[in-house]
């Protein structure tokens, strides 16, 4: 995957296809070739003219007015996450050569306050690469380990898949917040290479991906289906980890006193390390008599 010439272009493209006509006020009448808008309708709705709009999804001129841009949103419905995005696409940044970053380390803080936590927890960068994992992360799923990629498990991974009875609707806000993150920086090599790998590998990322939806992450409850606990429902929290270049903990927790939290009780105690038996010292009695 190579990152595109013409983002603000493959926006308004992707964005004027989601639209029906009737939600815009438009009669559907005759053939449409693509789903969504036409451009001269957008056009229209918007107040500009068409050879403009043409210009803007041809990338022939990337400096439009807000007041064109908030035009455009209210057409394309764009809420205010899809509004800040679309603004972010006009700015022209310089672009520099980018190094494949290095490895981040969580600080040493987070780490302690993970490993101290009684829910199920990790540490993950923008990409959802998993930095650090309590023993109850990976008792909810293995693949929830240090050095896993969620969006890899997420959409290539059966048991990863099976794990979660909503998986398209996880899949879909998993796509919306890559996005989000990455925001206009898609020449970022590590964004390169894991958007290109999920291409070429997955049919539904391909699929989800040319929606070009964005949504930042949101505290949420999940449906897992566990195969030693079965179903359970656990709320799932995003917090950013102040000092670090784009970390966040991410905890799952129950509602107190449910039937989900007994569930996750039960996985717990399953998840207890074993400890390891010392050998004992020898009694004072015993060395006096060999004494």
């Amino acid at each position: 995957m190579t990152p595109s010439t013409n983002p603000l272009g493959d926006y308004l493209r992707a964005r004027r296809g989601l639209v029906k006509p009737e939600d815009a006020g438009i009669p559907d009448v005759g053939i449409r070739r693509v789903p969504g808008l036409r451009r001269e309708e957008v056009a229209m709705l918007a107040g500009i003219s068409a050879d403009y709009y043409l210009r803007l999804e041809r990338g022939k001129d990337r400096r439009p007015s807000v007041q064109v841009l908030e035009s455009i949103a209210r057409v394309l419905q764009l809420d205010a996450e899809h509004l800040d995005y679309l603004m972010t696409l006009t700015a022209d940044k310089p672009r520099q050569r980018r190094r494949r970053p290095r490895r981040q380390t969580v600080p040493r803080g987070a780490h302690q306050l993970l490993m101290s936590l009684a829910q199920p927890a990790f540490i993950e960068d923008r990409y959802f690469d998993i930095l650090a994992a309590n023993p109850l992360a990976m008792a909810l799923s293995p693949r929830m380990a240090e050095g896993g990629n969620q969006m890899r498990d997420m959409f290539l991974d059966p048991a990863e898949q099976a794990l979660y009875p909503q998986w398209q609707k996880v899949t879909n806000c998993f796509i919306a917040n890559l996005r989000q993150s990455v925001g206009t920086d898609v020449d970022d090599p590590r964004f390169i290479e894991l958007a290109g790998e999920m291409s070429l590998a997955s049919p539904w990322f391909r699929e989800l991906w040319a929606l070009h939806d964005v949504k930042g992450q949101e505290g949420t409850p999940l449906l897992f289906d566990h195969p030693e606990v079965g179903e359970m429902t656990l709320n799932r929290e995003r917090l950013a980890i102040g000092g670090s270049d784009g970390l966040h903990l991410v905890v799952f927790h129950p509602d107190p006193g449910s039937q989900d939290a007994d569930k996750l009780a039960i996985l717990a105690s399953s998840a207890l390390p074993v400890a390891v038996a010392q050998p004992h010292s020898p009694d004072p009695s015993t060395r006096e008599s060999r004494a």
